[in-house]
């Protein structure tokens, strides 16, 4: 899991790897886990990232994970 955090919005969290990486449109993609916490709640989320080569990520969809 990588953590990271938003010192203007106070909200934190991690993102983990949920699968291998696959290419999509050109993009390596990979689904992922997530859990942010504000400082009213704390939520888990599913979805997934893509990239460019040599791009940044950028989230394709999340959503509240499943139990």
């Amino acid at each position: 899991a990588v953590p990271w955090s938003n010192p203007k919005s106070a909200v934190k969290g991690s993102f983990a790897p949920a699968g291998q990486p696959f290419v999509k449109n050109a993009e390596i993609c990979r689904p992922f886990h997530a859990t942010l916490v504000g400082q009213a709640s704390t939520q888990a989320l599913q979805g997934m990232a893509c990239r460019p080569s040599g791009g940044a990520w950028k989230f394709v969809d999340a959503k509240p994970r499943k139990a």
